[in-house]
Order: C-alpha cells, then structure tokens, then sequence
C-alpha cells in the first residue's frame, strides 16, 4: 500500500463523539514512550503527522486520521508511566476501554511493544484484556534498530514463551523499527489486505 494522503481528522476523550463514518479503523496502542508517534510518522511517510515528544504520555486524546480518503488511522494514548495524575489515568483507562467498546469500525488494533525490554506485566494485562473482550489485535514490536539480529530473535523467543504461557498461539506480530522503515511495507499491506477482505465480504 502507498500512502497518498494522510489527513487530521479530529481529537476527542469521547468514543461517542469519534467519526460517524463506517470506513476501516486501525487503532495505535502502546505503553508510554514506546515510539508511537514516531511509528505513525514512519508508516505514513509523514514527519510530523503524530506529535512526537520526549516526554511520556503526549498523547492524551484519542486521535483520528484519514489515510487515502479509505480508511482512518487511530492514535490510542499510551498506557503506564505517562506523567499525569492518577485521576488523569483513570480517565484515559475510561475513554480507552470506551472506545473499544463502542467502535464498531475497529478492524483491528496494534499493540507497541519496545523490543529491547523483556515482557512487561503491563503490556501482558493490556493484551490478555483485549483477547478476553473479544478484540482482535496484532504486537508490533518497536526499535529494533538497537539490537543485532540474534538478539531481536531472542527477544521475540523470549515473548512467545511467556505469551504461550496464557495463549494457545503466539498472536500475529511485526518487528518494526521508525528510524530505519523496517516493517513498514508489512504493516502496511497487513492492513490493505484486511480492506480488501472487507471489501470482498460486503459486495
């Protein structure tokens, strides 16, 4: 998939206000500073599409962007460490689950995983939450330009020995990396297909 058009759509801390369109949902999920935005840049081919920052938790609303007039790109808030106020948390914890809940456009949802660290209990929580809700999803491990190659294979070994532990099968996953585009034209066709299967089952 070529992305022609990457557009802004709108921000909101309201599910029930998100786009009315029925068109494709594809909703960013990650724990804080996992490179979220920098993601969304790299797979748009855009520089500043997504507000990056160095500062945990930037992402506070749920955002919506319109990729080739198609289908819409959803910018979830990260989970865990953000530098905001419990009650802050809570908040977003609310309008997260909301909009999973209600988003009947979701097709399917990608959870950021930083592949240089070992599994996360909360990343653990946020995806064994998702399976028992129903909600399909895909991992989508993140700069995996820091480490050599045997150790990202260590690393993903690693994951779906714990994953496994609770899963009967490793979920679908993608090794990216936004410095260096790494796993952008397999996210990216993932997600054409998903529209095209869509397209198929409707006519």
């Amino acid at each position: 998939m070529k992305i022609k058009s990457a557009e802004f759509v709108m921000s909101n801390s309201d599910a029930a206000k998100c786009p009315k369109s029925m068109l494709p949902e594809y909703a960013f999920i990650g724990r804080s500073n996992v490179g979220k935005s920098s993601l969304i840049n790299m797979l748009t081919s855009r520089k500043s599409l997504a507000k990056t920052s160095g500062r945990p938790g930037k992402t506070q609303l749920i955002n919506h962007f319109l990729i080739n007039k198609n289908w819409h790109l959803v910018d979830l808030p990260g989970y865990g460490y953000a530098r905001v106020s419990k009650s802050a948390k809570k908040v977003f914890q609310k309008f997260i689950t909301q909009y999973f809940a209600l988003r009947e456009q979701l097709v399917t949802a990608f959870v950021l995983v930083d592949i240089r660290h070992k599994p996360q209990p909360i990343d653990l929580e946020f995806m064994q939450w998702l399976g028992e809700n129903g909600i399909p999803f895909s991992i989508i491990f993140t700069k995996a330009d820091k480490l050599k190659p045997k150790a990202i294979q260590r690393h993903i070994e690693a994951y779906k020995n714990t994953l496994l532990e609770t899963w009967e099968v490793m979920p679908n996953y993608f090794i990216t990396s936004s410095s260096t585009a790494i796993g952008k034209d397999e996210v990216l066709r993932y997600i054409e297909d998903l529209n095209w299967n869509m397209d198929l089952s409707s006519n």
